[in-house]
Order: C-alpha cells, then sequence, then structure tokens
C-alpha cells in the first residue's frame, strides 16, 4: 500500500526525513480492525515526529497522521479516535492513561491507504460531513471541543479569546465557541486572517498582544511564548486560560505575581476522549457545522502539504485522501 513515512528525525530539516511511497500492509493485533483511509487530516503533531519532538517510545520509522475517517471491514462510514489507550488505567478517561499514545506514535498512522485500529475506537462518521470535513475531527476539533466544554468553565454570553487565528484548532475553537453561545475574540499578526477569523464566527479581532476592550472569561492558549504575557493580562480576575499546545515554545516566563494575585486558573488539556468525540459528532450533525479545510491532497503529494504548514500558509485544515493512479504507480 502508499504511505507517508518519517523514516527518522531532523530538528534542523524535518522534511528530509519525510517518505512517500509503498509501505508493508497494517499488522492487526486481537481486538484491533483495518479502516480503508478516504481522508486523513495534517497536524502539527506529524511536524513534530519529524522534528524529533515527542514520546520516547515513539518508533521509527513510521507511518505518520493520526486522524481519519473512513470505511470498516463491515462497510460502516467511520471516525477513528486517534487514542491509544484504556480508560481504566485514567480513572475514566484514557487522555490520562499514563503509558497512552497516539496513531502514529508506538502504533503506525493515519497517512495510509489502510490502518489498524482498536475496535472501540471507531465512531460514526455523521451523515452530513464529507470524509474530509469528518477526518478533521478527532485532532483539533476534539481538542478544540474538550478545552471548551470540559475545560474552560464558560457559559452562554461569555467572553472567551482564542489566540492566533488560522490553525485547525484555532478555527474549530471559533466554529464551536460561536454554536455555543460565547462571545469569541481571536488574535492575530496578519489583517487578513482577523478577517477571515470574523468571516467564520468571530466576534471581533485583534493584532496579537493589543489591549483588548476588557478582560474576557477564559483564553484558549495554543501559541505558548509569543502570547503568554498577553493572555495573563488579557484574563479576569478569577478566569482560567486553557493550554493544548505552544507552537512557538513552552517556556514563557510565568509571571506568577499575575496568577496568584488575579487568581487566575491554569489548564492544560490535550485531545478527548472516545466519549467526547461521540458527542462532537452529534454536535456537528445537529448545528450542521463543518471543520474549515484549507486544501485537499492525494497521499502521493502529502510533501506539499507539509511545506505548507511548516510555512504558516494554512487556514483551517490540510487533508490528504488517497494517492492519485500516478502516486500509486511510483510507488
Amino acid at each position: 500500500m502508499f504511505a507517508v513515512v518519517a523514516k527518522g528525525a531532523d530538528p534542523a530539516d524535518p522534511l528530509s526525513c519525510l517518505y512517500t511511497g509503498e509501505w508493508p500492509e497494517p499488522e492487526v493485533p486481537y481486538g484491533w480492525t483495518t479502516v480503508s483511509v478516504r481522508a486523513a487530516s495534517l497536524n502539527q503533531h506529524d511536524l513534530w515526529t519529524l522534528r524529533g519532538v515527542g514520546p520516547p517510545t515513539r518508533r521509527m520509522p513510521v507511518v505518520l497522521g493520526s486522524d481519519a475517517a473512513g470505511i470498516d471491514e463491515d462497510g460502516n462510514e467511520v471516525v477513528v479516535h486517534s487514542v491509544i489507550g484504556d480508560p481504566g488505567a485514567g480513572r475514566g478517561d484514557e487522555t490520562l492513561d499514563p503509558r497512552r499514545a497516539l496513531l502514529g506514535e508506538e502504533h503506525h498512522g493515519t497517512f495510509a491507504e489502510r490502518v489498524a485500529v482498536p475496535r472501540r475506537n471507531l465512531v460514526p462518521k455523521p451523515a452530513g460531513l464529507s470524509f474530509e470535513a469528518a477526518a478533521c475531527l478527532p485532532g483539533a476539533w476534539l481538542t478544540a471541543y474538550r478545552m471548551l466544554f470540559g475545560a474552560s468553565g464558560l457559559a452562554p454570553g461569555d467572553t472567551v479569546l482564542v489566540q492566533g487565528a488560522g490553525g485547525g484548532v484555532s478555527t474549530a475553537l471559533i466554529a464551536l465557541g460561536a454554536v455555543a453561545g460565547f462571545r469569541v475574540w481571536v488574535t492575530s499578526r496578519s489583517a487578513e486572517r482577523r478577517g477571515r477569523a470574523v468571516e467564520i464566527g468571530a466576534h471581533a479581532a485583534f493584532p496579537v498582544g493589543e489591549r483588548l476592550p476588557e478582560r474576557v472569561d477564559a483564553v484558549m492558549e495554543t501559541v505558548g511564548e509569543a502570547t503568554w504575557a498577553h493572555s495573563l493580562r488579557s484574563t479576569r480576575p478569577g478566569g482560567r486560560i486553557v493550554i493544548s499546545g505552544a507552537t512557538t515554545g513552552g517556556m514563557p516566563p510565568a509571571d506568577l505575581h499575575h496568577v496568584f494575585f488575579r487568581q487566575l486558573t491554569i489548564v492544560g488539556s490535550t485531545l478527548g476522549t472516545l466519549a467526547d468525540l461521540h458527542a462532537l459528532s452529534r454536535l456537528c450533525a445537529t448545528h450542521g457545522i463543518a471543520p474549515l479545510v484549507d486544501r485537499v491532497l492525494p497521499l502521493d503529494r502529502a510533501r506539499e502539504g507539509f511545506e505548507a504548514l511548516e510555512g504558516g500558509g494554512v487556514f483551517g485544515k490540510v487533508v490528504f485522501t488517497p494517492p492519485s493512479a500516478a502516486g500509486a504507480d511510483r510507488g
């Protein structure tokens, strides 16, 4: 089968470690099954793998990709939950299992024509979503769902600030926040991106670091060092900052005086549970909302998608589909 593989890691030149071509069929452990992948979405996680950032148990070489939608062995249209973990070991939450992993880490991932997954990790694809849109649910949209509805403490009418407009998580936060009845503000260095954020549902958009009209009830933080000081200044007393990423670095000054004096709560959030993914799928079906897809590429052109993500030229999600006939023939 055709697959997109990290053959190694290089922090300075990650794409030099990207292989696209023929790869063995997946092995299927007991209790697992295979899914024929119709679409798989690209995440920053895949770039981090190529840079060598990740758990020490990561295998190399490894088929990249953690999110997918496709057809299971019984012919059902499904979405793949990417978290491989034991809910019992996480006190009911598989994301808290100390040994949990994602597809594309210890187990080969979804950037292939077929992927092996635990049977319990399959969720029915919402009927109203294309495979391309559904493939974005298990990563960026599930992350945003848990940030807003599991970690933020927000209620309808509250104001939430989304740091950094344009990425998969931030566009999901905008769409989901608007549906939930939150007032959604966003930041971006780009006037074009600020404008597009408003077009897809944000109520206001501001340059990064600009003083806001008022402090917000919660901040959704995925940027890290570049926006952390602004996140602290922008949160009301007793408010929350929810962190699910740090694309510009994870070691900003903590500025603890802001934290204790204004009694801020800082919450970490990573992906979501299988139950969360079921709930997210129902939410999308009920409200008719769908992930924003920036571009769709066949797997044999995956390098183009990685280059776009690395260069910051993406608004929404990059999605891969099965290889073109020419790409499959190249092997």
